[in-house]
């Protein structure tokens, strides 16, 4: 691990956890789990989704959760291929108002879903993710059209009323141009929080450029800090600050063997399966397993998958995480009200705030 990384003590541990659910086709399930993961003050919950799964769309799931919680965040999967980046930008914008500042999107691409759209062949995976990266660019550009808490539009001369008038957006990618503005206010965060899984290779570079949160599935303490490392060292290189970058192990885990671990090994650390790394064992094991790797700087925060959604997130909040706040490793109450204070990261600056600045100083 780095040796330049903040002792345990001056990094916040995050938790964050999924609450996927394969048979659940209304909201009253994922509500009942968010305010489970708020009421243990988990950072945010994420929910998974592709073209080709069934189920109900995860952004207009988590959207229906928004006025029904009060804390925690909200993360569904946005899947950038196929999709017009106008209207992505402007459903993860409503999520963030919606939600009052509590929304993010975990950007996601498909390599293998072109034939239910026929509109282009597949591409490579290095490709996709480039185009993601550039969605997500095109996306808070969109966002920094318009000013914070913008006036409304008065509907005869079409102009905004009260704000400066918004800034036209003309970004032109390599699949797509966008070149207007958004009907959607500035989100309440500035830029919705991104969430970016950084294992595979073609994913790393853009979660490195544009992610808020990078996840890493990893086996062991050690492959957890070389990924943050590498993340955090690659983020520099493109010129970001790699404080503004949280890595999170992902694990899956498993909770149903109690206090004893159910198989030889799990209870120690996670084994590889092929859906990740997996824990199965006791709450009691998974504290000790995430406080080692958070002191031992191999991650700012957990992902946790729950193998059985309700009975192991119980487990989680009620035991896990209960333990971990009893040592003084994790928060008891929510310090702020958006997703990025929980994060600890800075509210993205108008990119245009210091133009208009000078604008209000000429005029005075």
């Amino acid at each position: 691990m780095s040796s330049a990384c903040p002792p345990a003590a001056h990094r916040p541990l995050h938790i964050a956890a999924a609450v996927d659910q394969a048979d659940a086709c209304t909201a009253a399930p994922f509500v009942r789990l968010a305010r489970l993961a708020e009421r243990g003050g988990l950072d945010f919950v994420t929910l998974g989704d592709s073209f080709a799964r069934r189920g109900p769309d995860a952004l207009a799931v988590l959207s229906r959760v928004a006025p029904a919680t009060g804390r925690v965040g909200l993360v569904p999967t946005v899947t950038t291929t196929h999709a017009e980046p106008f209207q992505v930008q402007a459903a993860v914008a409503t999520l963030d108002r919606v939600s009052h500042g509590r929304g993010g999107w975990a950007v996601d691409v498909s390599a293998t879903e072109a034939a239910l759209f026929g509109r282009r062949r597949a591409a490579s995976r290095d490709a996709l993710w480039r185009e993601a990266g550039e969605v997500v660019d095109a996306a808070r550009r969109l966002w920094d059209g318009g000013e914070d808490d913008a006036g409304t539009r008065d509907v005869a001369t079409g102009r905004f009323l009260g704000r400066d008038e918004p800034r036209h957006v003309d970004f032109e990618g390599a699949t797509f141009a966008v070149r207007g503005l958004s009907a959607v206010p500035r989100p309440p965060q500035g830029h919705p929080v991104v969430v970016v899984d950084a294992t595979a290779g073609p994913s790393r570079e853009m979660a490195a450029r544009h992610a808020d949160v990078a996840l890493v599935r990893a086996a062991s303490r050690e492959q957890a800090g070389a990924a943050r490392d590498e993340l955090r060292r690659s983020a520099a290189a493109l010129g970001r600050d790699p404080a503004e970058l949280r890595v999170f192990a992902a694990l899956v885990v498993d909770l149903g063997g109690g206090e004893h671990a159910a198989q030889p090994g799990h209870g120690g650390g996670p084994l590889p399966t092929a859906d990740g790394p997996l824990y199965r064992g006791g709450p009691v094991d998974l504290a000790d397993l995430v406080a080692a790797w958070h002191a031992a700087g191999a991650a700012d925060g957990f992902h946790l998958t729950p193998v059985e959604p309700l009975r192991d997130l119980e487990r989680l909040v009620n035991a896990t995480v209960a333990l971990l706040q009893h040592r003084g490793l994790f928060r008891t109450f929510y310090p702020g009200a958006t997703l990025r204070e929980h994060l600890g990261l800075a509210r993205p600056a108008h990119r245009h705030a210091a133009h208009a600045h000078a604008h209000a100083k000429e005029a005075t």
